[in-house]
């Protein structure tokens, strides 16, 4: 497939077709090209390049997967109106944007407006290179500007040249004694169960992270692969920049729009092999919090006040979740970000009411990392996206592997049965990391 694109971009008909897109465009102006492709089914996983950034977005029980590669244009922001910021910078290019079909953006940001880490606090970006493939089958958008139109078919030749990751052997990765940091957590749980039965709050989401190093870091291509593997039903995503990864598996949709239709998930209360069961009241009690945040966040982007379907069960992986779907029809002109604005973030990973839980978390000194309990997802030039709330995640960097879980603190939580929920959180990715580690010893062997 890589050799037969190599040739088309550079055929005299793939300068024409640019040329013919780019015709009374600004220098600024983004231009994509596509390219059908006769393969009829494929992950992308095998084209993760080792030195570029890359963005991977799969929902493997739908059969759609994207894999983007390299930067064309790339916009960051950060603080209270980072939405804002990346609303007018994506009005922008939606309006110089010429393309021929199935261009697409990618869009992530952290939890706290204000955090700074290995990867930009909200980043919108549209990826030199896009692969997909889906339903409709496959294909390949190369996008540029018009102001580097002559260099463009040689900027991804090389892009596409360059080789891909390699699936070195890792090693098991280990994890240093964590006994006095999960005291420590415990006693934020502690403090939140006060600030709780103190009237000030109903719910606060405490974080938890665990620091796994190894010699040899897992390959993100093999680790998604475990992943697509072992959560079918979730969204896997993934960023890297050259040197740091940021990857995972989430059973939580933030939002969907299609047209003036409007998807979110109200998704709390968790269940695994051993816990307490599913239908208990302290997970009723988040569930309904967040029903409540997330049609009211919406309420006033809707043309009638949204409904909610019947409470479901989502599974992913070995873990069991309460769902339940909002939907509505948008007002004329309402964008996704104006969407992510309202809704984020949602009980779910914040607390509610979403004032005071956010003041309690910044007043104890709560911290994530990377883009955990965000938002990642992409966008079509039509406005169209979605969303996705990074959950189950692993940050790597250098030979460190940074996992983070939360749960949800309301009245009647048991400290203990709390840390055992982060517990089996994690378990999603060192499920992952062990899957990778004993198919290369079997390979070794």
């Amino acid at each position: 497939m890589i050799p037969a694109l190599l040739r088309r971009l550079g055929e005299p008909e793939t300068a024409a077709r640019l040329r013919r897109l780019a015709a009374g465009s600004a220098p600024s102006a983004p231009l994509s090209l596509r390219f059908d492709l006769a393969a009829t089914s494929t992950d992308w996983l095998h084209a993760i390049p080792p030195d570029i950034p890359f963005w991977y977005e799969a929902h493997p029980a739908l059969g759609q997967y994207r894999l983007g590669i390299g930067h064309a244009l790339q916009v960051a922001s950060a603080g209270t109106q980072r939405f804002a910021a990346l609303d007018n910078a994506f009005a922008g290019l939606i309006a110089a944007w010429r393309h021929d079909g199935g261009a697409r953006a990618f869009c992530g940001f952290a939890f706290d407006p204000r955090t700074q880490g290995p990867l930009p606090n909200a980043l919108l970006a549209l990826p030199a290179i896009l692969f997909e493939a889906d339903g409709n089958g496959c294909r390949a958008i190369f996008t540029t500007t018009a102001g580097r139109l002559a260099e463009a078919p040689a900027d991804w030749q090389h892009l596409l040249a360059d080789p891909p990751s390699r699936c070195e052997p890792a090693t098991r990765p280990t994890l240093a004694n964590t006994t006095l940091a999960d005291r420590a957590w415990l006693g934020r749980v502690h403090a939140a169960l006060r600030h709780i039965a103190s009237g000030h709050a109903e719910k606060i989401v405490l974080a938890r992270e665990r620091r796994l190093s190894t010699t040899t870091p897992p390959a993100p291509a093999a680790l998604l692969a475990a992943l697509v593997r072992q959560q079918p039903t979730s969204t896997i995503f993934a960023h890297g920049t050259g040197g740091t990864v940021f990857l995972g598996a989430s059973p939580e949709r933030l939002v969907r729009v299609r047209g003036r239709q409007v998807v979110a998930d109200a998704l709390a209360g968790t269940a695994w092999p051993g816990s307490a069961a599913l239908d208990i009241a302290k997970n009723r009690l988040e569930q309904a919090l967040v029903v409540t945040a997330v049609r009211d966040a919406l309420a006033g982007a809707c043309i009638a006040p949204p409904q909610a379907g019947p409470l479901e069960i989502r599974q992913a992986g070995g873990m069991a979740h309460l769902r339940t779907r909002i939907a509505g029809q948008l007002r004329p002109g309402v964008t996704l970000f104006e969407l992510l604005r309202s809704l984020h973030p949602t009980p779910a990973v914040g607390g509610f009411p979403g004032p005071a839980a956010l003041a309690w978390l910044s007043a104890h000194g709560e911290r994530r990392s990377a883009w955990y309990s965000g938002g990642f997802g992409s966008l079509t030039p039509d406005g169209d996206g979605e969303i996705a709330v990074p959950l189950r995640s692993a940050l790597i960097h250098g030979q460190c592997i940074d996992l983070q879980a939360g749960a949800g603190i309301v009245a009647g939580s048991e400290p203990a049965q709390e840390l055992a929920e982060t517990e089996a959180k994690f378990m999603t990715m060192l499920d992952a990391l062990d899957a990778i580690t004993e198919e290369f010893g079997r390979e070794a062997g």
